[in-house]
């Protein structure tokens, strides 16, 4: 489906015959690690490289020996599922020394590696710069010794090196999201949302300590992500009397009928002075000036374990991949340079410029510059905080603007993980710009029958964690009634509209913006947040709900295939939602580690599927001991999921035996996963700035009038940008018949699905990162990180 580009390489052309690759895992250990090793292994491998494990680290790369091993196809099988790093990770002393890194070039020279791909830290990434810019010097030393043999000086001429960020603390400069950052996450929001429910029940403030010792990230986000009360972070610590304000707040919400409190802590949290502020500490403070009950959570290193997320595996499997095509086309003049995500789009990045930046964070804050350590974290953690500020901490009714507008918020079509925390920042960031909040129970249904109230600050909170939708939602249009509608509108003299929901939200839209020729009541600001599992939404890459859906359908996955353990070949066939939409199965495909994902947008016939059963027998006559097949529910009506049970079945008697799963339901339910309460909340605020910006450019005469086609968008996250799209102009980038955006970019990803199942097929590289610069302030809008 992706269009041919000059830049498509395909297996024959892009040959890596002749080279060796090695990889190491360095630093603290994080989840998805194990996907980058199998993404580098099998890509470096499908290339025609040669490629090796180092075990542990820099300490195996001086050590040598067994620590270097050639690495196979299965070698990496049944590892993507797995937290940590099976290859290991040690801190070397002895690799900082010149000394050991002679020890370590001439075991590499041994094996004729002269392509590293270190997965790492700040600290790991600089040490393999600065090996490779000693390379040269190493090498001859090597000939003055007698190890190595003069020809090798020009056979191994240049060390190549390209890095992955691999830390949970996601603070690296240069990149949205770190391997590892969304499964921490994970592991933290779990902890919140089970702590939450014995708070309520005692009444209790529970203080919480997450990792973090120079960079905040991880407390903010679960911050956003859980409503906390109060969060204490490095980069930003708190004005001096920070400690009456805290009590005052918390003091405020318990009036409010809370009956509890949640603070965030940062394991590096200081006041302005420089001085730690420790969750014990806040607690003290806390039962001194409150005398509420108060206890005290340390996480830990449960941050650090657990299965990597769905969102860790595509980034890692994406990232592992273009390491190795960075590998084949550098030079002995690019620069090292690290592989990293920008909004959805792979980049590279000079390796050192962001190590420079990312010291630069740590200098500001030593030097108590703490707005310039915001902003250098990058635009993505600075509009974290920005969002959190507005959501957390209520200003007095005194210092509220007054717009004397109405705003109304409605959820349509099926409901998604995530539609409560956009509902939520609506309501919050609505009432802060002065504007009064109506809620529409059951979507449009709801609407015309005038189930209309409003809805305040107090009433959204504990909202983020909430699976399906609170409002109500229905997939009625709002075509038939109008007439009624549009009664409903001037009864409540409603000036604004903010509809969360998926492809049937979208058609809503396209009508009621239709309507405005024969109602003035919908010649208001409408804008639409895109929310389904299905991620089936035009103009968007992303919608709110699908990063849960695809969590859902890895943990069965990884379960169904463990079932299998100890038993005889298995290979199983899963059906997931989506309408026509391939996107689980395509991307829940790739996170599993799934052998073939059948999908509407790629249309196959029956000899695609003799060619798959053929590809599994071969694949299981080796030490591969399972085999996983999703099936997109719409993607064939005659090649049912029973028909391919059986087909399988059938054709591999003898070889293996098949079982059929169909997941249903369960991908719509659920707690929002973080990056879903996160997406969900920043696209919400973004939104209702847009609302209030609007409404002032289209108030005239003491009323609101909007018939322009950009008073009528979708916002929608497009590769590095959120961008706000008049629906009209969407109209053309859609198949209405099959519910599906036209270009879909995530098309491109499953010839990676394919190469890491072990099928020869074309890679599409027009999209593979280009090296850049490190920017600090990227243009305005790119604040879209997918990454939260």
């Amino acid at each position: 489906m992706a269009q041919p580009d000059s830049k498509k390489i395909f297996f024959e052309n892009l040959s890596g015959a002749g080279k060796a690759i090695a990889v190491l895992t360095s630093g603290g250990d994080a989840q998805g690690m194990n996907a980058a090793v199998r993404a580098v292994v099998r890509m470096g491998l499908y290339v025609g490289a040669k490629v090796y494990f180092i075990h542990e680290g820099y300490q195996g790369m001086v050590d040598g020996g067994d620590n270097i091993k050639e690495a196979s196809w299965e070698s990496v099988s049944s590892m993507l599922q797995v937290g940590g790093t099976v290859i290991g990770s040690a801190r070397c002393k002895e690799f900082r020394t010149h000394e050991g890194r002679l020890k370590a070039a001439n075991n590499l020279v041994q094996y004729g590696i002269t392509n590293l791909c270190v997965i790492g830290g700040d600290g790991s990434l600089t040490g393999a710069n600065l090996f490779r810019e000693e390379w040269s010097g190493l090498l001859a030393e090597l000939v003055e010794q007698g190890l190595i043999e003069t020809d090798a000086i020009q056979k191994y001429s240049a060390l190549h090196i390209v890095g992955m960020v691999g830390s949970i603390d996601n603070d690296f400069c240069g990149t949205d999201m770190t391997i590892g950052t969304d499964s921490a996450l994970h592991r933290i929001i779990e902890v919140v949302d089970a702590i939450m429910t014995t708070a309520q029940s005692h009444q209790r403030t529970f203080v919480l300590e997450v990792m973090g010792r120079h960079c905040g990230y991880l407390a903010l986000v679960s911050a956003l992500a859980c409503g906390a009360d109060w969060v204490l972070i490095p980069e930003m610590p708190p004005e001096d009397g920070w400690e009456d304000k805290m009590c005052q707040k918390l003091s405020a919400t318990r009036s409010r009928g809370t009956r509890l409190n949640i603070i965030i802590v940062a394991e590096g949290a200081i006041d302005r002075h420089g001085k730690p502020i420790t969750s014990s500490i806040v607690k003290e403070l806390v039962v001194k000036c409150l005398g509420f009950d108060t206890r005290v959570t340390i996480l830990g290193h449960v941050q650090r374990g657990g299965t990597p997320s769905a969102f860790d595996r595509i980034l890692a499997s994406r990232m592992g991949v273009e390491a190795v095509l960075a590998l084949l086309e550098t030079t002995a003049n690019t620069p090292a340079c690290v592989v990293s995500l920008c909004g959805n789009q792979s980049v590279r990045l000079p390796l050192m410029e962001c190590v420079q930046m990312t010291q630069e964070v740590q200098k500001a804050m030593d030097e108590k510059r703490f707005e310039e350590a915001v902003k250098l974290r990058g635009r993505s953690f600075e509009n974290n905080l920005k969002t959190y500020k507005l959501l957390a901490h209520r200003k007095p009714e005194s210092e509220l603007p007054t717009s004397n507008f109405n705003v109304a918020v409605l959820n349509v079509g099926a409901p998604a993980a995530g539609m409560n925390a956009a509902v939520r920042s609506a309501v919050r960031v609505g009432i802060s710009e002065g504007h009064k909040m109506f809620a529409v129970s059951d979507g449009f249904e709801g609407f015309y029958k005038g189930q209309i109230k409003e809805i305040k600050w107090a009433d959204v909170g504990g909202w983020t964690g909430q699976g399906g939708s609170l409002l109500g939602t229905k997939r009625t249009l709002p075509a038939k009634h109008v007439d009624k509608i549009a009664e409903q509108m001037r009864k409540h003299n409603i000036n604004a509209l903010l509809i969360v929901g998926g492809f049937e939200a979208f058609e809503s839209l396209l009508q009621l913006y239709e309507a405005r020729a024969t109602y003035e009541e919908f010649c208001i600001p409408m804008c639409m947040l895109p929310a389904t599992i299905s991620n089936n939404v035009p103009g968007t890459d992303l919608s709110i709900g699908a990063d849960t859906a695809l969590n859902a359908i890895v943990e069965t996955c990884d379960r169904i295939k463990q079932s299998a353990s100890g038993t005889k070949r298995r290979v199983f066939i899963i059906e997931t939602m989506g309408g026509y939409c391939g996107y689980l199965a395509s991307v829940g495909g790739l996170a599993a580690g799934a052998d073939a994902a059948y999908i509407y947008e790629e249309p196959f016939d029956i000899k695609d599927l003799q060619a798959n059963v053929e590809h599994l027998t071969e694949k299981m006559k080796t030490s591969i001991q399972r085999g996983l097949v999703l099936r997109n529910e719409n993607c064939n009506e005659n090649y049912t999921t029973d028909f391919i049970y059986q087909l399988y079945s059938e054709e591999g008697k003898g070889v293996f035996d098949s079982r059929k799963n169909v997941l249903g339901h369960m991908q719509q339910g659920g707690a929002p996963s973080p990056f879903d309460r996160n997406f969900g909340t920043k696209i919400s605020a973004k939104a209702m700035q847009w609302v209030t910006k609007k409404l002032v450019e289209t108030f005239r005469q003491g009323r609101v009038f909007a018939n322009t086609e950009d008073s009528c968008c979708l916002l929608g996250m497009r590769r590095r940008a959120l961008v706000f799209q008049p629906v009209v102009q969407l109209k053309d980038e859609t198949d209405f018949v099959h519910r599906i955006p036209k270009e879909q970019w995530w098309l491109k990803l499953r010839p990676l699905m394919k190469i890491l199942a072990k099928y020869k097929t074309s890679y599409d590289v027009s999209d593979s990162g280009q090296l850049e610069h490190v920017v600090r302030n990227r243009p305005k809008e790119s604040d879209a990180s997918v990454a939260m």
